[in-house]
């Protein structure tokens, strides 16, 4: 059983890998295929996607946690 601490910690380190994965991929990304923009907007898409991602995450868990009781 993980306490609600560590929950909390692994959830943020979650979020802040996928941030990171997504800004690093698109600074690498874009540029092939002929996208620049301003490191702001790829910062504020990057917080776009994290954020999505944590809905999503959420939902499932949510899901899966009603589902299996």
């Amino acid at each position: 059983m993980q306490s609600k601490l560590n929950s909390f910690i692994e959830s943020l380190a979650n979020i802040l890998i996928g941030y990171i994965t997504a800004l690093m991929s698109q600074l690498a990304i874009f540029p092939l295929l002929d996208i620049n923009i301003p490191l702001s907007d790829n910062l504020l898409i990057g917080l776009y996607f994290t954020l999505i991602s944590l809905i999503r995450s959420y939902v499932i868990r949510r899901y899966f946690n009603k589902r299996g009781k």
